[in-house]
């Protein structure tokens, strides 16, 4: 399967309460969830489609899951939301990879509110310690020529969000810490998501429970001290014990004959990460996340642009090309222009392990549309992880690119009972 056609996918009408699909063997696990099939409707426009059976028929093999949001404005351009889903449910494991990176950003955004008295900004110099096996420090922060280079809470979020920078990631993994990361997940309404591990090899459960500390050097203010942290209480897996594949390469490309296991490594559905981006980019209408009006504007500024176009000097070469995770709609195509005219895409993605994931909101304010897309899906023909061998090329971004094209070209033509003002995504 080396390309889709174009084709309209509608995903099924979902307003009460998630579609979720019984799990198949992709993902041994403990604890069953229940799931309701998907919508009649769902079913007629999916088997409609032309060249589609074999894809529909291993849909549970591709743990192949979507949300697709329409969005329209009252006369006041106030939003509302009609979410349709396909083949969602929760109780089927998938690698989040980078999606965990957007709630990150926000619990350490939220965070640093804390140390705004004492001096200490987005743009504040930071440097980390070590108290504990399997951390590193970054001992001098400040760039002597370059602010784009310091280390920083905003340039660790700029990082993330613009190339999806796996060091950045776990430096606000360290300065949130494991304990507070979750008490923020279930103040949003997650407490089952876990996001327990750096993207460190060889860290293993004890060691990512323990955060390194953090000194801030606000200018001309004493330094600012983070003591290190160590959530006390280990977090039990949601879903209990967690396997994928028929087998995975360990130290020295050897071949270990049995599923990988992904019992405690980082769990987070779908629908949280579509109500994380959904809250930033329309307060009020999802969780109640405590980042100010300013913060709100960074996170989508970055969200949307394109590396190279956001002016910050460690992208500026074309190796991070215009759509580099701009993986809905676009596919991954480097001689893609990214934006074509005012048409924007606010997102995150996550790729590892053969699971491809992009969680986006498409605008473009010239033509009054706008609607939010996320999927996800699992492209490992072999079996075999942690061995580089994954379809992503031939199957993964193909279809999240014709997905995304074909939910473009319905929402171009959907009837809305008001022309939306997009002008606030204009970057």
């Amino acid at each position: 399967m080396r390309a889709f056609s174009s084709v309209l996918l509608l995903i099924g009408l979902c307003t009460v309460a998630p579609c979720l699909n019984q799990p198949s063997g992709h993902a041994a696990q403990t604890t069953q969830h229940a799931s309701p099939p998907n919508s009649p409707l769902l079913d007629s426009l999916l088997h409609a489609q032309p060249g589609f059976d074999t894809l529909l028929r291993k849909a549970s093999e591709l743990n192949l899951q979507i949300i697709y949001t329409q969005i329209d404005r009252d006369a006041q351009n106030r939003p509302t939301f009609t979410r349709h889903t396909w083949h969602l449910d929760d109780g089927r494991y998938f690698n989040p990879a980078s999606l965990v990176k957007l709630p990150v950003c926000i619990a350490a955004l939220e965070k640093l509110h804390r140390y705004e008295a004492q001096g200490v900004t987005l743009e504040t110099p930071m440097a980390t310690g070590t108290a504990y096996r399997c951390q590193t420090p970054v001992r001098n922060p400040r760039h002597p020529r370059d602010p784009d280079r310091t280390a920083s809470v905003g340039n660790y979020i700029r990082r993330m969000l613009l190339v999806s920078d796996n060091d950045a990631y776990n430096r606000l993994y360290e300065f949130v810490g494991q304990q507070e990361l979750h008490e923020r997940l279930a103040a949003w309404g997650m407490p089952t998501a876990r996001i327990t591990n750096r993207f460190v090899p060889g860290c293993d459960s004890l060691a990512n429970r323990h955060t390194n500390p953090i000194t801030f050097l606000p200018k001309g203010r004493p330094p600012v001290q983070q003591a290190p942290a160590f959530n006390p209480r280990p977090l039990p897996p949601p879903l209990g014990p967690v396997r994928v594949g028929r087998g995975y390469r360990a130290a020295g490309n050897r071949l270990v004959a049995e599923p990988y296991d992904f019992t405690t490594a980082n769990y987070l559905p779908l629908a949280h990460v579509t109500e994380l981006l959904q809250s930033i980019l329309f307060p009020g209408t999802g969780p109640e996340l405590q980042i100010s009006a300013a913060d709100r504007k960074f996170l989508i500024r970055y969200l949307g642009l394109a590396p190279h176009e956001s002016g910050y000097s460690l992208y500026t070469n074309k190796a991070y090309y215009d759509c580099f995770k701009k993986y809905a709609l676009y596919g991954r195509a480097p001689k893609t222009t990214y934006p074509a005219g005012d048409l924007r895409s606010f997102n995150i993605v996550g790729l590892s392990y053969g699971y491809v994931a992009d969680v986006a909101y498409f605008a473009e304010p010239s033509t009054g549309t706008e609607f939010m897309l996320s999927a996800v899906l699992y492209v490992n023909r072999d079996g075999i992880l942690n061995d580089g061998r994954y379809e992503y090329e031939t199957v993964g971004w193909p279809f999240l690119g014709t997905l995304g094209r074909a939910l473009y070209a319905y929402e171009k033509k959907r009837t809305r009972p008001n022309r939306p003002d997009l002008s606030a995504f204009r970057l």
